[in-house]
C-alpha cells in the first residue's frame, strides 16, 4: 500500500481538525473539563433570598449540552445569535456555553437598560433567541418578538405560556449536540460601554481565547485552577463574559452574588474564602469604605485586579493594612483586542516605575505595540497601536469604523500613553479625552490625580468644558470623604502645588456622585452634556 500523499496527509489533519477530536473551540474546551476535573466546582450563585447553588464542571458542561439540544430544536444555526439579559447567574453561564456549542454567538444585554436601550442593541443585533430573566420580560419580550426572536424566560414568568429555561433544560438530552463549528466562528458580540459615544458591536471569535487571551490570563494574571474569584463584572461587558470565558476555560471557580453592594460582598469574600477580585477603582473604594471591611473579611484575598481608572492611595493603603499579603494588579485592554493588553504588579505605589501611578504595566506576550505621535512616527509618548492574535474580527454592520481603527493592519486603540526604555507603559489619557486650553494640552488624568491625592477627596473627574477664551476650560468635577469640607477654591490651591498653572481647573463642581456605567467607568460625556452649555 503507497504512502499518503502530502495533500491527503493535509486532508486528512484538516478532517481531525475539524472534528471534536482536534476542534479547538470554547465550547470544546468546557467538554475536555468535564472529563478530566468533572467534579470540581466551576460556579457558586447565589440567589436574591441568600439561595446558594454549586455547579461542577461537569454539570456545567451536561446542562450547557441540554440548552444547545433546546436551541437546536427551536432552530438556532451556525452563525444565529443568542441574547442573554439577566444579572449574572448560573443559567446565563449556561446559556452562553450552549449557544458556543451550537455554533450561535452570544451577546448579553444590560440588566440596566430600558426599552429604547434594549431595542437599540436587538434590532442591530438580530438575534434568533433572547433568554431574559422573569423581572425583565416584561419589558423585553415584546421588544425581542418585534424583532422576531424567541423568548425564553429565566424564573417564575408572569405568562405561563412562555418557554420556561429550566422546564426546557429539564427534557432535553445531555450529549453532546452535533454541530459543526470552527474555530473561526463568531463566538461573542460585545457592545462597548459607550463612556464616548454610541457603543459599538465588537465582534470576537473563538480562537482569540484559546489561542491567546486565556493563556494570557496564566502568565500575565497569573490565574490557576486553584482562584476562587468574586466574580461581580457584568456579563454583557468585556471584563465580564471575556473573563469569564478564560477563567473557566482554565478551571477557576466563580462565585456570582445576587448584588454587588459593598456588605454582601464583603460577607461573601469571607464565606467563600475568595482569593480574587476583580474591578474598576470604584469597587475596591467602597469596599474600603464599609464598617465590615478588615483582616475578618478580606484577608483571604491575594490578588486586586484593577481596570478602567487609578487606584486612590486612600485604596491601596487601606488594602494593604486589612490584606497584607494581597498584590495590586492594573491591567489595561480594549474589547477590541479581546480584553487584554498589558499587566504590571505592585503593592504600594513607591514599587511602580518611576513613582508613577499611571503605569499599566507592560504588553502581555502576544501582543505588538507602537506609539506613535501625530504623524504616525514612532515616539515615546503618543496613540498605543497594537497587533495581536486575538484582534476582533470587526465591528457589527460597520465595515467604516472597522476599517478606521484597524488602519494599516494596527489596532488604532485612541489611548495616549507614554513608553520606557524597558518597555513599561503609562496611560496618559483617551485621545478624546485631552483637553486643550489656550494653546497647551492637558491630561485630565493627570488633574483627576492630584485631586484625588487630597486627603479629603473620595473621586475626582475633570473634562473640557467650552470656553470663548480657552477654547477648553479645565473643569473638575469632585466627591468629598464623608464629613469632609474643603471649599472648590481650597482645591484649586491645593493643585498648584503640584500643576502647572494651565492645567488647574478654572472651575470645581463639589458633587454626590459622579455618573458611571455599570462597572463604576466615569461617563465623562455625561457630565460634558449637563455642564457644557454653562
Amino acid at each position: 500500500m503507497s504512502a499518503p500523499t502530502r495533500d491527503e496527509t493535509v486532508r486528512q489533519l484538516t478532517d481531525v481538525q475539524r472534528s471534536t477530536l482536534g476542534r479547538a473551540t470554547i465550547g470544546d474546551q468546557l467538554r475536555r473539563l468535564a472529563q478530566t476535573q468533572g467534579n470540581k466546582t466551576a460556579i457558586i450563585s447565589y440567589g436574591a433570598d441568600g439561595s446558594r447553588q454549586a455547579t461542577t464542571y461537569g454539570e456545567l458542561n451536561r446542562r450547557a449540552n441540554r440548552f444547545a439540544h433546546v436551541l437546536q430544536a427551536m432552530g438556532v444555526r451556525r452563525g444565529d445569535g443568542v441574547a442573554v439579559m439577566s444579572r449574572n447567574r448560573v443559567e446565563s453561564v449556561i446559556a452562553y456555553y450552549g449557544a458556543l456549542k451550537v455554533g450561535a454567538f452570544y451577546s448579553g444585554i444590560s440588566a440596566l437598560f430600558g426599552e429604547r436601550e434594549i431595542a437599540q442593541q436587538i434590532d442591530h443585533l438580530q438575534p434568533a433567541v433572547l433568554v431574559v430573566a422573569a423581572e425583565h420580560v416584561a419589558v423585553a419580550g415584546p421588544v425581542a418578538e418585534r424583532a422576531g426572536a424567541q423568548v425564553i424566560v429565566v424564573g417564575d414568568s408572569p405568562d405561563p405560556a412562555s418557554r420556561a429555561f429550566e422546564a426546557l433544560v429539564a427534557d432535553a438530552p445531555e450529549d453532546e449536540p452535533i454541530a459543526d463549528v470552527d474555530e473561526h466562528d463568531l463566538a461573542m458580540i460585545v457592545y462597548t460601554s459607550g463612556t464616548e459615544s454610541t457603543p459599538k458591536g465588537v465582534e470576537i471569535a473563538h480562537r482569540n481565547y484559546l489561542i491567546s487571551t486565556a493563556p494570557a490570563y496564566t502568565w500575565g494574571l497569573r490565574c490557576l485552577p486553584d482562584d476562587v474569584w468574586l466574580y461581580v463584572m457584568p456579563f454583557h461587558t468585556i471584563a465580564g463574559i471575556g473573563s469569564l470565558t478564560s477563567l473557566t476555560l482554565l478551571g477557576a471557580t466563580l462565585v456570582l452574588p445576587a448584588s454587588v453592594d459593598p456588605g454582601t460582598s464583603l460577607k461573601l469574600i469571607r464565606d467563600e474564602s475568595i482569593s480574587v477580585l476583580a474591578q474598576t477603582p470604584t469597587f475596591f473604594i467602597a469596599l474600603a469604605n464599609h464598617e465590615d471591611f478588615g483582616p475578618d473579611t478580606v484577608g483571604t484575598v491575594r490578588r486586586c485586579l484593577t481596570y478602567g481608572g487609578q487606584v486612590s492611595p486612600f485604596a491601596i493603603d487601606a488594602w494593604a493594612n486589612a490584606s497584607p499579603a494581597s498584590v495590586w494588579g492594573t491591567y489595561w485592554g480594549q474589547s477590541e483586542l479581546t480584553q487584554l493588553g498589558s499587566v504590571g504588579w505592585f503593592t504600594r505605589l513607591e514599587d511602580v516605575p518611576d513613582h508613577d501611578p499611571t503605569w499599566i504595566g507592560k504588553p502581555v506576550g502576544h501582543l505588538e505595540i507602537r506609539v506613535v505621535d501625530a504623524n504616525g512616527e514612532d515616539a515615546s509618548e503618543g496613540e498605543l497601536l497594537c497587533r495581536t492574535p486575538s484582534v476582533m474580527l470587526g465591528y457589527h454592520k460597520d465595515p467604516e469604523r472597522t476599517a478606521e481603527v484597524l488602519a494599516d493592519g494596527w489596532v488604532h486603540t485612541g489611548d495616549i500613553v507614554r513608553v520606557d526604555e524597558d518597555g513599561n507603559l503609562f496611560f496618559r489619557d483617551r485621545r478624546k479625552d485631552m483637553i486643550k486650553t489656550g494653546g497647551f494640552n492637558v491630561s485630565s488624568q493627570e488633574v483627576e490625580r492630584t485631586l484625588q491625592s487630597h486627603p479629603d477627596v473620595l473621586r475626582a473627574a475633570v473634562v473640557g468644558l467650552p470656553d470663548d477664551y480657552w477654547s477648553e476650560a479645565v473643569t473638575a468635577f469632585v466627591v468629598l470623604q464623608d464629613g469632609a469640607s474643603p471649599t472648590a477654591e481650597d482645591l484649586r490651591q491645593y493643585c498648584r502645588n503640584d500643576l502647572a498653572s494651565y492645567k488647574i481647573p478654572k472651575t470645581v463642581h463639589l458633587v454626590s456622585e459622579l455618573p458611571t456605567d455599570p462597572q463604576g467607568k466615569l461617563l465623562k460625556r455625561e457630565l460634558r452634556k449637563q455642564f457644557g452649555k454653562g
